[in-house]
């Protein structure tokens, strides 16, 4: 037994080009022995990166990180102390800004990492890395399908559809149940475990591992994070636009029968406009959702169940990317297509030159089309 760990331990030292290549490392070279045990072995095949492409990557996580912290610090602040915004539905907007947050407080240990060209912050740091992001990853995943179901209920529902801030509270609970145990099982390593990836620099579930129960915990969590949260959202948002079709089919064929070129007032109109804007809004921020996620689950189930030879560390590396991207553009969606809190943001921050008209004054306008005189309808 000794004699195995040694040479499990030992044996990556001596990973070298041959002499007249001596100045080409492969990943891993300067990792202490003791560090060495948690690194998958198919990573200590390639060649370590140009240090150009670690201080590259480290810059882009840099960006991402102040767009994020900056962006979703925003929403956090402005939806949760804003009496307007605090409604049953945006619960699940600050719950998800929250996960984007988080997503982007272990930056630090990437870009710590980058910097010093690898595994710099060992076994350690992979674990907080690891554990921030799929907590962050599967709370942001499981968010979506309620927004979903929310925008659902409130648009198929509009009479008893709409949530209450109990149920909320209750389904963001849930959310955050329904994490633990991805989070404790690799953790601890009871099922599956934290290793890292690509470059050294980033970490997230061991993926290579070729065991029975390794493939099996790679399935499970792409079934439970994935697959489920994204069955949710589509079949969520696909009720969604057919209601929104038939509803206005029947609209129009009403109308038609009566001769009149709208069955809405004004007002109603306004009222729907607001419903259908916000859910472009989800429908968009779940649709970043799904490409920012599919390639990384794509490179899980290769890493698992496929050729590992596709796998390259530079391969890798942009699936993470993607992941890290969704969580600074989130925040900046609502500000794009969220008319209370381009509003909040206009009183507060005045000197982000936002010009976003008041309720009131868009009311004000809606009453004073209300009442000038109508058009009557052309007769045959």
């Amino acid at each position: 037994m000794r004699l195995l760990n040694w040479t499990m331990v030992a044996s990556p030292q001596a990973r070298l080009m041959n002499p007249s290549e001596s100045e080409h490392h492969l990943l891993g070279w300067n990792v202490p022995p003791e560090e060495l045990i948690h690194i998958p072995e198919h990573w200590l095949r390639y060649k370590e990166p140009e240090v150009s492409m670690h201080l590259l990557l480290g810059i882009i996580y840099i960006g991402f990180t102040f767009m994020s912290l900056s962006g979703n610090g925003l929403v956090l602040w402005i939806f949760s102390t804003s009496k307007s915004l605090r409604t049953a539905s945006n619960m699940f907007v600050v719950n998800l800004a929250f996960c984007d947050f988080v997503m982007m407080l272990k930056a630090p240990v990437f870009i710590y990492n980058s910097f010093h060209k690898g595994y710099a912050l060992g076994h350690l740091g992979c674990q907080i890395f690891s554990s921030m992001g799929v907590v962050s990853g599967i709370g942001a995943s499981m968010t979506n399908a309620c927004i979903a179901y929310d925008r659902c209920t409130t648009i198929t529902r509009p009479f008893d559809g709409k949530l209450t801030r109990t149920k909320a509270l209750i389904m963001i609970s849930m959310v955050w149940i329904y994490c633990i145990p991805w989070l404790v099982l690799p953790l601890t390593e009871i099922w599956g475990r934290f290793a890292p990836e690509g470059y050294l620099t980033s970490c997230t579930f061991d993926y290579l591992t070729n065991t029975f129960d390794n493939r099996l915990f790679v399935g499970s969590i792409f079934t439970f994070s994935y697959v489920m949260p994204m069955s949710m959202i589509i079949y969520f948002y696909s009720q969604i636009v057919s209601k929104v079709f038939s509803h206005e089919k029947a609209l129009r064929e009403q109308a038609k029968k009566m001769n009149v070129d709208s069955l809405r007032s004004n007002q109603q109109q306004h009222n729907q406009s607001a419903e259908l804007r916000i859910a472009k809004a989800a429908i968009t921020i779940c649709s970043l959702f799904v490409a920012s996620w599919t390639p990384y689950a794509v490179l899980a189930l290769i890493g698992a169940f496929g050729d590992q030879s596709l796998l390259t560390p530079g391969v890798t590396m942009i699936p993470a990317c993607c992941c890290k991207l969704v969580a600074c553009i989130d925040p900046y969606v609502y500000a794009i297509s969220h008319p209370k809190y381009r509003q909040e943001l206009q009183r507060r921050l005045p000197w982000l030159a936002i010009r976003e008209e008041s309720s009131d004054t868009q009311s004000t306008a809606t009453e004073n089309s209300a009442m000038q005189p109508q058009q009557p309808a052309a007769t045959t």
